[in-house]
């Protein structure tokens, strides 16, 4: 290339700049524990800075907010009888956490002009074929159809064919699950498997009597969704993000990454059984199930989309999911036909693009009327049925309402003079004067227990309990809340499955990804990126296509434990591939075939299985994974994590990285790499 055609080198001029190391600096404490700045991250431990606010000030503004019907109105009487020391002072807690840090970050940025217009534009509306809004769009609608083939019971009713297929053998049982979630992480990516299937394996391990931990079955999972959601651009945020950044055909990306990863969970597979979770109490050669009662086998399946379904009702908690698993049919059939519809037509219109050398079409304008067309069924079957599941609400809101209030009368009748085996109940009616949400004014019932009575009368007394709780709330003024609480409570009886895959969407998920992209920009911008690049090319001169490969495969894993997730690490790693490139044309040379293709997808293996290596926030579906898990009582503390999965991520990355160079060097040549024109 002639000296007059080749473009400028990368800017590194302005790192000795205040800004340019302050920006450094917050990017690294946002992914950092500033205590702890070698070990953790700042998103596995979040916690709150306190903000101090004198009491007069913060009493006037709730007491504003009360006048003006925002919050229900105060009661000072309870509030004063719960005996805590009121100083002068209120503390306010802002929360730095996963979804905060980026987002504050970002605005100290702002504030002290580190960053700019510039940086806030290329990082939502992106540069460099890095379209943030065209990934999260994507992302959000493709997930909607996904979690919404989990809410019609498909997945749970196939994980019970295939416990059913795998019978009391563990060992076999342990492959038919391991295949049947790598089949699905292809298919709908990672976060639906984390929604649905652990909870199903918790309670699996809950419905065994000789599974003494869930710890092979849970982590075999996680870490098997995450290395199937490689193979799929459409499967992880991740793998769009690296797409598009080197405009890499959707159907090209599969091809040159599936067989790294089939050879990944193949030889993963005998690993994890005979090696890491030989222990027979782990993975039991046989698994004795307990079995649901005839009479519960008998009743129809509860659809846990409709709240409050199913109580009040005899059922074994947790084992009917399992062995009696709910399936909307329909629901199943068009949530289904929709996502398979929408994955071939981004794959067929994003290779017919390509191929005819024009810039890919944003992958929104697909997913994006295929989400809107799976939530307006979602609304008409919710509307079609909404007198079946509003009444199915009703029934289970009463019944846990009724069970609460008979739970607290023997709770207060036990404490009582009376005999502790008697139900006592006051004759007198509840006082007229009684103010609050459904309790008496001093917190407890309206009506005090004073004599033991009958079945009879102790129902008689939760009748009248409940006619007072719906007086009183009537009575209540309406405010912002109780008019969001009713309208919430409507929405979720109307319409069930819509309303439970809006709550399942992972809206926290987009400006944490925005903040990461511009936090990223600012690093290029203020020349960190270029110093990077420059290290980068250097290691490359010095290992080749080897390192190419197992360099990206190492850094992939590793920075996604401290760059804000594997979301975070794409998006740096991808810059600095990008401004490679730039030093290298700089100054007249190029790289290989080989190499750049080996370090692209040494990324994407990198980037995700590193979700399973460290660190819990190494994605977002592990911390996701550990809240799941941590509500079914399975508890997985962080050393447990690091300890569990070292054997596991390192087993992985070296197979796949090792099979990577193996196939680059067979289907790629070692002439120079051309690098595509950039808008």
């Amino acid at each position: 290339m002639d000296m007059s055609e080749r473009p400028p080198p990368p800017d590194i001029s302005q790192i000795s700049g205040w800004r340019s190391i302050i920006t450094l600096v917050v990017f690294v404490i946002t992914s950092k524990s500033p205590p702890l700045l070698s070990r953790h991250v700042i998103v596995s431990f979040p916690f709150h800075i306190p903000i101090p606010v004198p009491r007069i000030l913060w009493e006037g503004f709730l007491t504003g907010l009360s006048k003006l019907r925002l919050i229900p109105p105060r009661d000072h009487a309870k509030e004063g009888s719960k005996g805590e020391v009121r100083g002068h002072w209120e503390t306010l807690r802002l929360s730095i956490s996963t979804i905060t840090a980026p987002v504050y970050a970002c605005l100290f940025l702002l504030a002290i002009l580190a960053i700019g217009r510039t940086e806030v534009y290329d990082g939502t509306i992106g540069s460099d074929n890095i379209e943030p809004y065209d990934v999260m769009i994507f992302f959000i609608t493709l997930a909607y159809i996904a979690i919404s083939i989990d809410a019609s019971g498909l997945l749970k009713f196939l994980a019970f064919k295939v416990l059913q297929k795998g019978g009391a053998k563990g060992h076999r049982l342990f492959l038919y699950l391991y295949c049947f979630f790598f089949a699905l992480g292809t298919a709908i990516g990672n976060d639906p498997i984390v929604l649905s299937g652990t909870a199903f394996l918790a309670y699996m391990i809950r419905a065994s009597s000789n599974i003494d931990s869930a710890r092979a079955w849970v982590f075999s999972q996680f870490a098997i969704a995450n290395i199937s959601s490689a193979i799929l651009v459409s499967s992880n945020p991740t793998n769009l993000v690296l797409a598009g950044a080197f405009q890499i055909k959707f159907i090209d990306y599969t091809a040159n990454i599936i067989v790294p990863v089939l050879f990944t969970a193949a030889l993963l597979f005998p690993c994890l059984l005979y090696l890491i979770f030989r222990n027979e109490k782990l993975v039991p050669h046989v698994i004795d199930m307990h079995t649901l009662p005839d009479a519960e086998k008998e009743m129809a399946p509860v659809n846990p989309n409709i709240p409050h379904a199913g109580a009040g009702e005899d059922r074994s908690p947790g084992l009917g999911e399992i062995l009696n698993p709910y399936l909307d049919r329909i629901h199943a059939t068009y949530s289904v036909s929709i996502m398979a519809a929408t994955l071939i037509s981004v794959l067929v219109i994003n290779a017919v693009t390509a191929s005819g050398g024009g810039k890919p079409t944003p992958v929104m304008y697909v997913t994006a009327p295929a989400a809107v067309l799976c939530l307006s069924a979602d609304l008409f079957f919710g509307w079609r049925h909404r007198d079946a599941t509003r009444a199915v609400a009703h029934k289970g809101r009463l019944a846990e309402e009724r069970a609460a209030i008979e739970e607290e009368l023997r709770g207060t009748t036990s404490s009582s003079s009376a005999p502790s085996d008697a139900l006592t109940a006051a004759d007198a009616p509840p006082p007229s004067g009684a103010h609050g949400n459904g309790i008496g004014g001093d917190g407890g019932l309206s009506e005090k227990p004073q004599r033991s009575m009958t079945d009879e009368q102790l129902e008689a007394a939760v009748a009248r309990e409940l006619e007072a709780r719906e007086k009183r709330e009537a009575e209540l003024p309406a405010n912002l809340v109780s008019v969001t609480r009713r309208a919430y409570i409507w929405w979720r009886e109307t319409f069930p499955a819509a309303s439970i895959v809006m709550s399942r969407l992972p809206f926290e998920l987009v400006p944490f990804a925005f903040a990461m992209f511009v936090l990223v920009q600012g690093l290029v911008t203020r020349g960190w990126v270029p110093v990077f690049a420059y290290g980068w090319d250097h290691w490359i001169e010095r290992t080749g296509i080897v390192g190419a490969v197992g360099g990206m495969g190492f850094l992939g894993v590793v920075l996604s434990n401290f760059t804000g997730t594997n979301i975070g690490t794409t998006i740096l790693l991808c810059r600095i591939m990008q401004a490679w490139q730039q030093i290298l044309a700089s100054g007249g040379r190029s790289t290989t075939d080989r190499t750049f293709w080996g370090a692209v997808y040494g990324m994407a293996l990198g980037v995700n299985y590193g979700a399973f290596s460290s660190a819990l926030c190494a994605s977002l579906a592990g911390l996701l994974w550990r809240d799941i898990l941590l509500s079914k009582g399975v508890i997985v503390r962080r050393l447990e994590f690091l300890r569990v999965n070292a054997p596991i991520i390192a087993i992985a990355t070296a197979v796949g990285c090792a099979v990577l160079v193996g196939e680059i060097y067979i289907m790629r040549k070692d002439t120079p790499f051309i690098m595509l024109s950039q808008e």
